[in-house]
């Protein structure tokens, strides 16, 4: 059933996004995790206590999101299931999970950006791309800015659709809720900063271990993609990700990075600046004499939408073989 979930969900959200009303209304779930996790670093994450107690206070705060947002899920996928069966319920289920899915927002967002450069000039384009990402706009030129939409699209398509898509056809709302709340964590509190770095940790480390799964799986669903579409170019992909991903700083980033990298012939990643300080990571890719331009963001988004239809069909896919293996033995 949780496969199926996942497959219904995909498609929900593909179709019809989380609807602007009901997020004016009520805000989204991630917001609300957001909340909770602001307000347990506001009251345990104190300047005054040690690194071990800081650590050890984000591991509980880390205990209490999976606990919180994992009861939820579960309580709501029962009372659902429960009230109007396998299949309304079912329904209803896959509905309130394409919420935590991001396949129409992501491409939205990155769209943004293509369309502000190439109808409003550079500072549209810097302002759009920091909707999405976290470095300083001011620095980035016009090829940066491409370099960054692209970036941003390969990595939260791991982050934001396989990821949550695999956690709930494993486990369910609950299993997708709580991966929510761990990569949630991460975002908010997973920094090498002065105040998160020992009470982050907890959230970081568990952030990458959920991701190592769709990491991959994206890294596949994308050479997959350049293998049909024309132009992009599939054996650079697999040696980009093969020669690169591995030497990216997160341990999950480098494989949908490079593989977005190699298909377009582009170079992402490299020295970037956050927060007013240079981060010197590694380029994923081999095309570091060619400029990206809005047209790549555009190339890009095409490889996402054929990727993220793959991974759709490949769910489908998953629960028609495992009913007829059922069915046989």
């Amino acid at each position: 059933m949780t496969i199926l979930l996942a497959f219904a969900a995909m498609l929900i959200e593909r179709a019809v996004g989380y609807p602007g009303r009901v997020y004016t209304t009520i805000g989204h779930p991630v917001s609300w995790i957001g909340r909770l996790i602001a307000c347990l670093d506001e009251k345990l994450n104190r300047p005054g206590h040690s690194t071990a107690t800081r650590r050890a206070l984000g591991v509980l705060t880390l205990l209490v999101l999976i606990i919180a947002c994992g009861g939820a899920g579960l309580a709501i996928q029962q009372a659902l299931l429960g009230a109007f069966g396998l299949i309304a319920g079912g329904l209803a289920v896959a509905v309130l999970a394409s919420a935590l899915l991001a396949q129409r927002s992501l491409a939205a967002h990155v769209v943004a950006v293509a369309d502000a450069l190439e109808r409003d000039g550079l500072a549209a384009g810097r302002h759009a791309v920091s909707m999405i990402v976290g470095r300083d706009p001011d620095t980035l030129d016009e090829a940066a800015v491409c370099r960054a939409a692209i970036e941003s699209l390969a990595e939260n398509f791991s982050d934001g659709v396989t990821a949550p898509a695999f956690w709930l056809a494993v486990a369910g709302l609950p299993g997708c809720a709580i991966y929510k709340a761990v990569n949630t964590a991460d975002s908010m509190i997973g920094h090498r900063t002065a105040r998160h770095e020992a009470f982050g940790w907890a959230a970081a480390r568990c952030d990458d271990l959920i991701n190592l799964p769709a990491s991959r799986l994206t890294g596949l669903a994308l050479l997959a993609a350049a293998a049909m579409t024309p132009g992009a170019d599939a054996g650079a992909a697999w040696r980009a990700v093969r020669r690169d991903a591995g030497k990216h700083r997160s341990p999950n980033a480098g494989w949908p990075e490079a593989a977005m990298a190699g298909a377009l012939g582009l170079a992402l990643a490299g020295p970037r600046v956050y927060g007013g300080q240079m981060v010197d990571d590694a380029e994923m890719g081999a095309g570091g004499r060619r400029a990206a331009t809005p047209a790549d963001i555009r190339r890009a988004l095409r490889l996402y939408q054929l990727a993220d239809a793959l991974l759709i069909a490949a769910i489908g896919c998953s629960f028609v073989i495992l009913q007829l293996l059922i069915w046989m033995f």
